[in-house]
């Protein structure tokens, strides 16, 4: 018995020579580049300026798609052409609709209004926070003309934890891009 008694308390003394170094615990760490922003000149009635990360896809619906093909998402932009008072109207509430149909996953919905009077831009950026399936979306009109509704999306299951440093990154792509509208 004594001999386990004096086994115990060498390793004991032999031990506590040692001193404890505490970790930190490690986090995923991605990194995207700088954006660089080009002017985007097309046969549309407006302009913007776009990440170069982005490929840009115009579809034949007046649509734009800005595919961001490293962090498999897609910038979904839509012009529509204003016609008359009840058309506003109606376009204002269809984009409010569709943001806010969001709410069954989202855990928040932020919105930043937009007014630039010396552009004659009008809009709301919408950031929707959870597992939604959309974590940005906008719209912008000068209210007689024009109406440029846009969201972004991932081409994968939302998991906004995992997400999170990409969403932040393309949110500010899609606050530039809105913030860089001209009606020609």
């Amino acid at each position: 018995m004594r001999f386990l008694l004096v086994v115990f308390l060498a390793l004991t003394v032999v031990a506590c020579n040692d001193e404890v170094t505490i970790k930190p615990n490690s986090k995923l760490r991605l990194e995207y580049p700088t954006p660089e922003y080009e002017s985007v000149e097309m046969e549309f009635p407006y302009t913007f300026k776009k990440n170069k990360e982005a490929s840009l896809i115009s579809k034949r619906n007046g649509g734009i798609n800005l595919k961001y093909s490293k962090m498999k998402a897609t910038i979904y932009l839509t012009y529509q052409k204003v016609n008359n008072k009840q058309s506003i109207d109606s376009l204002l509430y269809d984009a409010q609709k569709l943001t806010y149909d969001h709410t069954v996953k989202a855990e928040s919905i932020l919105e930043q209004p937009r007014v630039d009077s010396i552009n004659n831009v009008y809009g709301m950026f919408y950031m929707i926070n959870g597992n939604a399936a959309t974590h940005s979306q906008f719209y912008v009109t000068d209210s007689v003309n024009h109406f440029v509704t846009g969201s972004l999306y991932f081409n994968i299951k939302p998991n906004y934890d995992s997400l999170y440093p990409a969403i932040v990154y393309l949110r500010n792509d899609v606050r530039t891009l809105m913030e860089t509208i001209e009606w020609n």
